[in-house]
């Protein structure tokens, strides 16, 4: 198959682009993404947090690349046999390109890894990660303009699936290419630069640019909720090609009618960190977990 712009080999379908063609395509998305909503300007500074995934890394490299000024920010949740992995790989990554690197733990910020958090506990592992891991990486990015995040379509739609299934109004809120319902001081804005990319485009892009050769998935990943409904989701995309761009639509147009519902967010009287209620869910989890 042959490229639908020149005659050299495609190298994806949807598009049928080549090489040269679909890291095009791919970038001016990216590009267009972050003029429409005004993510990021030259003159600011962005953390990019990082797992060592496809999705983190290739954003830090096209960030890096179309000469934003960045520093990786990775989170060591303490998952032992994966994490120490992709902190080697993150490391490797960042010093070949001469992007700044820093790296924080559940065991220095919550006296615990997480592994150590899950014992003897029932409780989900990814959501006890989600929530200490976001408090984390906000006070890692407090010196930043922004923390820029490679949430894809797919995750967001997904996001926007699940809360609408658990009629979490409060979490849409804060939904979007731009994270956060309303401003404050100690929050750091999360932009979405992939917001319009879908997960298959991320891949070919990772592949093409030599960013990801493998992959490597967290091992706690089989005992979510997103992963049912990513199944889901992809099984309808494939009989109803757009649904996801659709979600995204659908729920950008109707942003402003949730925000609008927002009220003053408060700030934790226990960590000073800010929180929805009177004590965030992170110091509740870690009362709970690592008592």
């Amino acid at each position: 198959m042959d490229c639908s712009l020149c005659k050299q080999p495609a190298v994806s379908v949807s598009p049928c682009y080549c090489k040269e063609h679909f890291i095009a395509y791919f970038e001016n998305k990216v590009a267009t993404t972050i003029k429409r909503f005004k993510l990021l300007k030259k003159s600011e500074k962005a953390g990019v947090a990082v797992s060592g995934g496809k999705d983190s890394l290739s954003l830090l490299y096209l960030l890096h690349k179309s000469g934003y000024n960045v520093t990786a920010l990775a989170v060591d949740e303490g998952i032992k046999g994966y994490r120490e992995k992709t902190i080697k790989k993150m490391v490797s990554f960042c010093k070949k390109r001469k992007i700044r690197f820093k790296v924080s733990s559940f065991r220095e910020e919550f006296g615990k890894p997480l592994d150590d958090m899950l014992k003897n506990k029932e409780v989900r592992p990814c959501t006890v990660c989600g929530i200490l891991r976001r408090q984390l990486l906000n006070k890692m990015s407090r010196q930043f303009d922004v923390l820029a995040t490679g949430h894809n379509m797919d995750d967001e739609a997904q996001a926007v699936m699940m809360n609408l299934l658990k009629g979490s109004t409060e979490l849409m809120k804060r939904q979007g290419p731009v994270s956060g319902a309303i401003k404050i001081k100690r929050f750091t804005k999360r932009i979405k630069p992939f917001y319009y990319c879908g997960e298959k485009e991320v891949m070919i892009y990772s592949f093409l640019n030599g960013i990801i050769t493998e992959f490597a998935e967290c091992p706690n990943i089989g005992l979510s909720f997103r992963l049912r409904i990513k199944e889901s989701m992809n099984e309808i995309e494939t009989r109803y090609p757009g649904t996801k761009k659709n979600t995204l639509d659908w729920f950008i147009k109707r942003k402003d009618g949730f925000l609008q519902q927002s009220s003053k967010e408060n700030i934790c009287e226990r960590c000073g960190e800010p929180s929805a209620n009177n004590v965030c869910n992170s110091c509740r989890l870690v009362q709970n977990i690592c008592a």
